[in-house]
């Protein structure tokens, strides 16, 4: 049996695994925090990723435990009128072929963590980092993982945002803070008037600012993520605590219904971080070692596509590895046919981050414009299918 190693146990990671081992390959998952970690607040799993977990048999999990929206809707932050909206729903899973779930993060990395768990062909360690790498002179890798050493056909590095794979490959690359910092929250929907927040997926813009909600948890809470242009503050860190007065000052004079989220926001569990953004890479991988996800793309949270594009990833690189049998091939292959829609993910990302935050005649004509290319941006996003985009003669 083939052997792969996987630096990151999380949604990319373990994805990777499952998608592998579904083509007979012997899978070494490798954390390196001491547990595989469920934190996290909301994701959204559009009809181009959620197709990818239905086909590792996990539907009847997503369902059991996520959120199915009935749309999106854009609002004034102040008046809360209607900018644009597009439904999901039944409607979306007609027209794509799968459907759009929310979720906690957490609870998805456990629902991948238990289906890794319970695979024969998947072993998994915690407390292992990979130290270093180095390629062998029979085509394969020899991965330190702390003190030890796992000889392997292949390294993929899903080590996240700050992978320490991609860091032995092309060394360290800074990023550029944005200008932007985001604050996430979980308000429980009981402590909110009732039919306050409506069955979908909410954007409030305005000048420099906007804020999100949705439902997860089968509608038990509603997540909340609100970003701000600001300087002075720049911690890259999902576990930064923030002060809810500072929260309360960013959204002040919005619509009644944010300022009613954030007071009933948890302060213990009010989290900050600052957003950077990191150019897409004209290269990824070197030989039989290559990247995934947040190690290669990481994307600014404004087109919702962050975990997305990892589970894409998964797929079209287990594909690649059954079509070819050369492992170094297959993972050329791989990046050649995933490279060029996640730099346009990255760079649409990015031109969000501007457009979200219009004031004035900008903005005034950005909202003229909304629903018809929110609907062109959904049909790029959400007809792409990873389960056949290894059978392309083109890219």
């Amino acid at each position: 049996m083939r052997r792969l190693v996987i630096a990151g146990g999380g949604i990319g990671g373990l994805t990777t695994a499952l998608c592998l081992a579904k083509f007979g390959w012997s899978v070494l998952v490798l954390e390196q925090a001491d547990e595989f970690s469920t934190a996290g607040a909301g994701i959204q799993l559009s009809p181009n990723c959620s197709r990818v977990l239905h086909d590792l048999g996990l539907q009847e999990a997503l369902r059991a435990r996520g959120f199915l929206p009935h749309g999106t809707e854009f609002r004034h932050w102040r008046d809360g009128r209607v900018i644009a909206a597009s439904t999901l729903g039944t409607d979306v899973a007609q027209r794509y072929g799968a459907p759009y779930y929310h979720m906690h993060r957490g609870d998805l990395l456990e629902i991948l963590l238990s289906a890794a768990q319970e695979h024969a062909n998947i072993e998994m360690r915690t407390g292992a980092a990979v130290t270093g790498f180095s390629h062998q002179d029979n085509g394969t890798v020899l991965v330190e993982i702390n003190d030890d050493t796992e000889a392997a056909l292949a390294l993929v590095g899903a080590d996240g945002i700050h992978s320490l794979v991609r860091r032995g490959l092309w060394g360290d690359q800074q990023p550029v803070f944005t200008g932007n910092v985001a604050w996430r929250m979980m308000v429980p929907t009981a402590k909110l008037p009732q039919d306050m927040v409506r069955p979908m997926s909410t954007v409030w813009w305005g000048p420099g600012k906007h804020f999100v909600h949705y439902y997860v948890r089968g509608g038990e809470y509603v997540n909340c993520v609100c970003v701000v242009e600001k300087t002075g503050w720049q911690v890259e860190s999902w576990t930064q605590q923030g002060e809810v007065e500072e929260l309360h000052q960013d959204f002040a004079g919005w619509h009644p219904h944010v300022v009613e989220l954030i007071e009933q926001a948890d302060e213990s569990a009010l989290y900050k971080w600052a957003l950077f953004d990191r150019p897409p890479m004209p290269q990824w991988g070197r030989g039989c070692v290559t990247l995934l996800g947040d190690a290669c793309h990481p994307t600014l949270p404004f087109m919702a596509q962050g975990a997305a594009m990892a589970i894409e990833d998964a797929a079209v690189l287990s594909r690649c590895l059954a079509r070819h049998a050369d492992v170094v091939q297959a993972l050329q292959r791989y990046e050649d046919l995933r490279r060029q829609r996640t730099a346009r993910i990255q760079i649409g990302s990015r031109r969000n981050a501007r457009v979200f935050h219009l004031s004035g005649v900008a903005a005034w004509l950005r909202n003229l414009a909304a629903n018809r290319a929110r609907q062109s941006t959904m049909d790029g996003l959400y007809r792409y299918n990873p389960l056949t985009a290894a059978e392309q003669t083109k890219f």
